[in-house]
């Protein structure tokens, strides 16, 4: 059990979800109601204990007693509205209580009530004129079982008592409810930084999912086309065009399956153990696009691509990857030319760049996401990448990566 999950043991201040205003109404609870119920009987016992001090003494005579016992009744009445009007309540019993002594239980409630609901400011005020009129009662009213000093002694400590006690109430509910709208702030916070942290995952997904599945997906159209516009092609030119569809279709499905494995539970996962492509598996590309049909010329430098660090060689790797097949899908039908160089503590540099189209043919749309991936991807990797039209009309891509020297 716990005190959140039953908000009738709290106050109302404290089971109200926000912060509460010194102005604010709000209704009463069980808890509420029980100490308000226990206030009125204690104000009511000490106001009976002071009228039968009061009937005790043959000087006073019996209209006082009864005067006494209707302004003390009503004073412990007024009590219920402690928590609307505690200021204003306060300020009439400490001048009842001048000329009343049996309202002074319930002077002593309404002054607590004062400190607990209201700010330190109001109740200094009214404080400060209950010690005032501290005085003035035994000199009315004295009682004649006590000194006039004593009187006034413990009247300023039962005071500062009383308010004390509810000024240390007040900054306990007030810790408390400050301490839950941090946790409820943190827990906001928390969500918020989970809820970026799954954006930037799909995101990730998305950028990679595009770099795999359009290399293979273009080869697809590709050949796919070929064979529908020519339909008398030589036999072995079909068959090689049908390998690389189901080629190209076999491997777009084990990049999907693994992109799909990052979205399972870490028990969940398909352990097909595929490699990931590295600066050493460029050829492999070079190769696939060239079978493809692709006019590639590759010059590369760098004396050991093994030796490469694995994100490195994979962002390179992916960044030729896009742009062959962009190069295949805007500009089909020329040479690309691939160049890579660099090593240890000298970074890699990779410039892809194709001329311009001379033959007519059928252009794909593009969204331009791939080359912001390969941005954002360089980016990430420390390095950097430029691409833009050339000179001739052609597109060229530069990117340079870091490779720490070993």
């Amino acid at each position: 059990m716990t005190r959140t999950e039953y908000r009738w043991l709290l106050p109302s201040a404290m089971a109200d979800p926000e912060l509460p205003g010194d102005r604010s109404r709000t209704r009463r609870t069980v808890r509420d109601w029980a100490v308000d119920i226990t206030a009125f009987l204690c104000a009511a016992g000490i106001g009976l204990l002071a009228l039968a001090a009061i009937d005790a003494d043959d000087t006073t005579a019996d209209v006082f007693v009864l005067v006494d016992s209707v302004i003390g009744a009503a004073a412990c009445c007024a009590l219920w509205l402690r928590r609307r009007w505690p200021v204003g309540l306060a300020a009439t019993l400490i001048v009842v209580c001048i000329v009343e002594p049996v309202a002074a239980g319930a002077l002593m409630v309404a002054l607590f009530s004062l400190a607990v609901h209201r700010p330190f400011k109001p109740v200094a005020i009214v404080g400060a004129g209950a010690l005032i009129a501290a005085p003035l009662q035994p000199l009315l009213r004295p009682d004649p079982a006590t000194s006039f000093l004593a009187s006034i002694i413990f009247g300023v400590l039962l005071i500062l008592l009383v308010l004390s006690w509810g000024m240390v109430v007040r900054s306990r509910r007030q810790l408390v409810l400050t301490l839950r709208e941090r946790a409820r702030r943190a827990e906001a916070e928390a969500e918020l930084r989970a809820e970026q942290a799954q954006r930037l995952a799909r995101e990730a997904i998305a950028r990679e999912m595009h770099d795999v599945l359009a290399h293979r997906l273009t080869l697809l159209s590709v050949h796919a086309g070929a064979l529908e516009f020519r339909p008398d092609a030589p036999a072995a030119e079909v068959g090689r065009a049908a390998g690389v569809i189901r080629d190209s279709a076999h491997e777009a499905l084990q990049d999907l399956r693994e992109i799909i494995g990052v979205l399972r539970g870490p028990g969940d996962t398909d352990e097909s153990d595929r490699p990931q492509p590295t600066l050493a598996t460029l050829d492999a590309l070079v190769a696939e696009s060239r079978l493809a049909g692709m006019k590639v010329v590759v010059d590369n430098r760098v004396a050991d691509p093994r030796g490469a660090p694995a994100a490195t060689g994979r962002t390179v790797y992916r960044i030729a990857q896009e742009c062959l097949t962009n190069a295949r899908k805007h500009a089909p039908g020329t040479e690309v030319s691939l160049t890579v160089t660099g090593g240890p503590g000298e970074g890699l540099a990779i410039e892809v760049e194709n001329p311009a189209p001379t033959e007519p043919f059928e252009r794909v749309p593009g969204s331009g996401q791939g080359l912001i991936g390969l941005t954002e991807r360089a980016t990430l990797a420390g390095g950097g990448l430029v691409h833009g039209p050339t000179e001739d009309g052609g597109f060229a891509v530069r990117a340079r990566l870091p490779w720490p020297a070993a």
